[in-house]
């Protein structure tokens, strides 16, 4: 078993001079939280929820499907793209709309396509909540909207999760990072997430507003193979807070391979790792880092532990994994 033993690693203090009324900063490399307030507090989140809309259509449907709009688009308010009963649409057009534009009409249309009714399709939606463990998020809509059955509860924490899974996948990166879109019948889209247009870094992101929930943003950003995820919840100027904690982060974390990719033999089994894993550390942190692995359940597990802080950090090879 190949292990890193002994790593110098460094310790980060970061300053703060703008506040949210909940938010949180996450590691993308190992979910681990950088810097949070209130992160578990559970409120409504607004059309950041679009993001669990996306990933159960890019997941589970095919881009290319086309069809003529439903009936279904009657009962969206808000936010719109103003699609047309009878409108010609496909699910790479209604994505762009929906993850661009936070169109309401979109995610309605999308969510009786892809599943016949609201209804079932939030059904889908929480138990994907449930299967990447959000576990303190309620799902009632696609939208997000939150006038009628009290809106979509999640907390930054669990918001923050849903990015990282969400940024594995190409297709949700490739759409969500687009900064325009083109579309034959309703113009050419702008994508409503400032960051894209003023923070170089940024890759992902997904912005809401509803009286009850606030400003909400969702935000990724990547540099020197590192990923930061920002969540904000009821928070005014959410953009400047977001370029300020990657900034932080992305300036002051490196990354540390603990796990290298290859074939491993242990208990008389053949673990094979397709992708390095990894974690960012503080730049400066004096403490040792240690890195074991071990098998519970036929599972291959890696456990960091950073000396000093008394700090453990697991993590299951599942995915990637092959025995």
């Amino acid at each position: 078993m190949k292990i890193l033993v002994s790593i110098v690693v460094s310790i980060l203090f970061i300053c703060s001079s703008i506040s949210a009324d909940s938010y949180c900063v996450m590691s993308g490399e190992d979910g681990n939280i950088i810097e949070e307030k209130d992160m578990h507090k559970q409120q409504s989140v607004a059309s950041i929820s679009k993001i669990m809309t996306a990933i159960i259509v890019i997941e589970n449907g095919n881009l290319y499907d086309t069809w003529k709009c439903s009936d279904a688009i009657d009962k969206a308010y808000g936010s719109m793209l103003y699609l047309k009963k009878g409108q010609e649409v496909s699910v790479e057009m209604l994505l762009y709309g929906l993850l661009l534009r936070s169109g309401n009409d979109v995610a309605v249309e999308l969510a009786h396509h892809e599943s016949g009714s609201i209804e079932a399709f939030v059904d889908r939606m929480n138990k994907k909540a449930k299967d990447i463990g959000m576990l303190n998020t309620v799902f009632k809509n696609p939208s997000g909207l939150d006038e009628e059955d009290g809106g979509n509860l999640s907390t930054a924490y669990d918001m923050a999760i849903l990015m990282r899974y969400a940024i594995q996948n190409p297709v949700f990166v490739k759409i969500s990072s687009s900064k325009y879109y083109k579309t034959k019948e309703n113009g050419t889209w702008k994508n409503k997430n400032r960051l894209l247009f003023e923070y170089p870094f940024t890759i992902s992101g997904k912005t809401g507003f509803t009286k009850k929930a606030g400003r909400t943003l969702v935000s990724a950003a990547s540099y020197n193979d590192m990923h930061s995820i920002v969540v904000t919840l009821n928070k005014g100027d959410d953009f400047a807070f977001h370029e300020e904690k990657h900034t932080a982060f992305l300036n002051d974390y490196k990354n540390l391979e603990v796990l290298e990719k290859g074939t491993y033999r242990i208990l008389g089994r053949n673990y094979t790792v397709d992708e390095a894993i990894s974690m960012n550390l503080k730049k400066d942190t004096k403490e040792q880092i240690e890195t074991f692995s071990y098998i519970d359940k036929k599972k291959l597990y890696v456990e960091v532990l950073q000396k000093g802080n008394e700090q453990v950090f697991s993590y299951m090879a599942g995915k990637g994994v092959r025995k």
